[in-house]
């Protein structure tokens, strides 16, 4: 996943948010909705998840150091499950306890028209972001069903853009449906109801953010795709003739650490072995060019005897 894909949605989406939270927290005191204030504080957390996001991007750019000889391209990911701890509490645990306090002493919204033209300003933005990670999304995904590339996704940007718009819109959707029929019906408790399944539709995207990217942080293993064009790049069937195990892993998004023991003939010189093992590693980086950091061994295969 392109670095350059993810900042342009993450920048879409910060700007959109950033715009909104000004325009829900006014419509807020302007009408005394919970609904609006829920989404308001939503959208500024959404804007100060976008900034980590930025910042975790431009730290993982560092170049490797003597004490972190990998690099520190999982800064990315640390970043993305900071997010979904941000959108979890802030986002998500404030929406409830505002809509839990909603209910339970329920007023009727003032100046209705601040709320209900605030959100549909904010639908009209939040779909113009969504419609940015989309697009750059579907540059990435290919057959890959949106479920598959958020679960597979190993660059955390755009999946967590993709979740935080989606949220935020069927939030707005929420939100305006609990002022509408609070208005309808003249009973604030409505707008309560709406603020509660806002933080409710929170906290679940928060908990899918920091599943997936927990499984990032603890490491993950190259793509099914990459893994069989290092197999078919490592064995040129002379010098080398299999693997006999191999490992990878993603030390951040596009770069990947492969480790392989490799079997050769018995009677080949070292020169021979040593030429063959940086043929292979020239091949593994024109297969998979974030294949950054390459270790093969060689070793003799031995099958057992037959019967």
């Amino acid at each position: 996943m392109s670095a350059s894909g993810g900042t342009r949605a993450i920048v879409a989406a910060l700007a959109a948010n950033l715009a909104i939270a000004a325009a829900k927290f006014v419509a807020f005191l302007f009408s005394g909705s919970s609904s609006m204030l829920a989404e308001s504080v939503h959208s500024l957390a959404d804007s100060g998840n976008q900034g980590l996001l930025l910042l975790g991007g431009r730290k993982a750019q560092r170049e490797a150091t003597p004490q972190h000889p990998f690099g520190y391209g999982r800064e990315r990911y640390i970043y993305a499950f900071l997010v979904s701890i941000v959108l979890f509490s802030v986002g998500g645990m404030f929406a409830v306890y505002e809509g839990y306090e909603k209910i339970k002493d329920p007023h009727q919204i003032d100046a209705w028209y601040w709320p209900v033209g605030v959100l549909l300003f904010a639908i009209v933005a939040e779909g113009f972001s969504f419609r940015t990670a989309i697009k750059e999304s579907n540059e990435l995904r290919g057959a890959l069903s949106w479920k598959q590339f958020i679960r597979r996704a190993k660059a955390p940007e755009l999946p967590v853009v993709l979740l935080e718009d989606f949220g935020a819109l069927v939030g707005l959707v929420l939100a305006l449906g609990g002022v509408g029929l609070a208005l309808l019906t003249d009973d604030g408790i409505w707008d309560g109801i709406g603020t509660l399944c806002i933080g409710v539709l929170l906290i679940v995207i928060a908990i899918v953010l920091a599943a997936e990217t927990k499984s990032l942080l603890l490491g993950e293993a190259a793509g099914a795709e990459d893994v069989e064009k290092i197999k078919a790049a490592v064995v040129d069937g002379d010098t080398v003739t299999g693997i006999i195990h191999m490992r990878t892993l993603h030390l951040g998004p596009e770069e990947l650490l492969v480790a392989a023991k490799i079997a050769v003939q018995h009677d080949d010189t070292a020169a021979e072995v040593a030429r063959a093992i940086d043929e292979a590693e020239a091949r593994i980086r024109a297969a998979v060019p974030i294949a950054r950091v390459i270790y093969l061994e060689p070793d003799i295969l031995r099958t057992a005897p037959t019967a």
